[in-house]
């Protein structure tokens, strides 16, 4: 597949100045891309029905009209084949997980540098879902502090881990890593629309919409004791 992809991405954002930005950032790092702009959220709600064949969405969590993460939940309702992506100047960690859980495909803040806004858009038009590390590393951390308080994120009830199969649980246990599934097939030797299906399963299986979830819900997994079966 490569990089001759035309992508088609339409940037959500009431700032003309950071719209200009984030088109750059795509041209240079897409020269073929095609990039679409709005301002609000009705026009992007428009623009998306009139081209479902966007690649991408990349939604400012403020604009007008937004109210929220409630825009997020719209433009999912009217256009759920479309991934999402929030950029934001907001990187609450609460925030970023609420938008991931609500369909949500990554979270770009706006103070990332170019060369990563680059590469976080690659790995979400790769197919992968992509968040800044730092809050990954958190998320890690708080789920060790509260290892068993675990209201917030639901633990996965040992007999679905029981129902994935070994190889799923080698790929569970990367992505939990934060693997992308190119690394992921690369460590497993196995190809990446194999590791895609197995994430499918992995997701369908453990009842979670999306692969930060999976991820979360399997932070505290001790992955030996169930491999060793």
């Amino acid at each position: 597949m490569g990089n001759n992809n035309v992508y088609k991405i339409l940037i959500a954002d009431d700032h003309p100045l950071f719209r200009e930005a984030i088109t750059n950032v795509i041209e240079s790092g897409f020269p073929e891309a095609e990039t679409f702009e709005t301002e609000d959220l009705e026009s992007a709600l428009e623009l998306a029905q009139q081209h479902d064949d966007l690649d991408l969405v990349l939604l400012d969590l403020n604009m007008p009209g937004m109210n929220g993460l409630n825009g997020l939940i719209s433009l999912r309702n009217e256009a759920p084949t479309i991934p999402v992506v929030i950029v934001s100047a907001e990187d609450d960690k609460q925030i970023v997980l609420q938008a991931i859980t609500c369909g949500a495909v990554g979270f770009i803040s706006k103070s990332s540098p170019r060369a990563q806004m680059t590469e976080a858009l690659q790995q979400i038009l790769d197919g992968n879902v992509y968040l800044p590390s730092d809050i990954i590393r958190q998320t890690e951390q708080d789920s060790n502090r509260r290892n068993r308080r675990s209201n917030e994120h639901p633990q996965i009830a040992p007999e679905l881990l029981s129902s994935l199969t070994r190889r799923q649980l080698l790929v569970l246990e990367r992505m939990a890593k934060g693997e992308s599934n190119k690394q992921i097939a690369y460590n497993l030797h196995i190809a990446e629309t194999t590791v895609k299906a197995h994430v499918s399963a992995i997701l369908r299986k453990l009842g979670v919409h999306n692969r930060v979830q999976a991820i979360l819900s399997a932070s505290d997994i001790d992955f030996a004791q169930y491999l060793r079966r």
